[in-house]
């Protein structure tokens, strides 16, 4: 199997000075960066220090997604290792990783990011989200593969259409792509092995985002994703009364209207997942002992 690093850039010089050198000694077939139109030096570095490097640069800022998506869609390789800038990948996590993409079924594999594990859903006040399961030293199945430390197999995700750029412009894509691949039948791993550092929000944080910003579009996108695959059952019995529980907290009914505003796009995909699936949301969490 032939492997492709795929690094999504915004603003992440100091990053990539510092985290790039350990990525090349993961000796991959591909590394491609994709330049999320950076205003700092990102490209003249890449340009001058890693001719090697495919480089993609788009002309205007099209958020996490479409940028993750572009990179893969660019890609030759069989399996695509997703790292973001502020990732440090440990030398050893190729083989370990590559190992499970033996088994025709597996779509991703999440890497062993420093105080976390794999990954159960959970549903609260009737919400469904997502928890670290408990530390344990073996592989695992997971709920989710991490967009930013995780292994993908290319013919899968093109399959799938790639992440949703409903969430552009980041936040809770990762989970959606992992949750369509998990209603395929197909299996997400975590792997203890696979190590790295991930340096979390060292580019989506308040150097370039209000807090206020940051919270209401997570907030919002995880409206979208329950809104996305729940079932009418569980909207009605328990979301819509969660979502009036919420909203006894200052704000989010901005986070409520952000929501709606995009809930046409929301009931076109509520068709397509259920269109594409072979297993349903109460079949997909049954596996994870969480009932529906």
């Amino acid at each position: 199997m032939t492997t492709v690093v795929v690094i999504p850039n915004w603003n992440g010089l100091v990053l990539l000075e510092r985290n790039l050198p350990a990525v090349m000694k993961l000796k991959a077939d591909e590394i491609i960066v994709v330049d999320d139109c950076s205003s700092d030096e990102s490209v003249a570095f890449l340009e001058k220090n890693y001719p090697q490097v495919i480089l993609i640069k788009n002309e205007k800022n099209l958020g996490f997604s479409r940028s993750v998506n572009k990179g893969v869609l660019a890609a030759s390789s069989d399996i695509v290792f997703l790292l973001n800038s502020d990732v440090i990948p440990s030398l050893g996590i190729v083989k370990p990783v590559l190992a499970h993409f033996k088994k025709p079924d597996v779509f991703g594999v999440s890497f062993a990011e420093v105080g976390y594990s794999w990954a159960k859903p959970k549903l609260t006040h009737g919400y469904l989200g997502h928890e670290s399961g408990e530390k344990t030293n073996k592989a695992h199945d997971t709920f989710w593969v991490s967009g930013g430390s995780g292994a993908f197999r290319r013919s899968m995700w093109l399959e799938l259409g790639g992440m949703d750029t409903l969430f552009t412009p980041f936040y809770w894509e990762d989970v959606d792509l992992s949750l369509r691949a998990l209603k395929k039948g197909w299996k997400l791993i975590w792997e203890p092995k696979a190590i790295v550092e991930h340096k979390h929000e060292s580019t989506i944080n308040t150097t370039y985002f209000s807090r206020r910003y940051l919270h209401y579009i997570k907030e919002r996108n995880e409206l979208l994703f329950n809104w996305k695959y729940l079932d009418k059952k569980y909207l009605f019995r328990q979301h819509f009364p969660g979502i009036i529980w919420r909203l006894k907290h200052p704000g989010y009914l901005i986070v409520l209207l952000l929501a709606l505003s995009k809930l046409p796009f929301v009931l076109r995909q509520r068709v397509l997942v259920r269109q594409e699936s072979f297993l349903s949301i109460k079949d997909v969490l049954l596996k994870f002992g969480v009932k529906c």
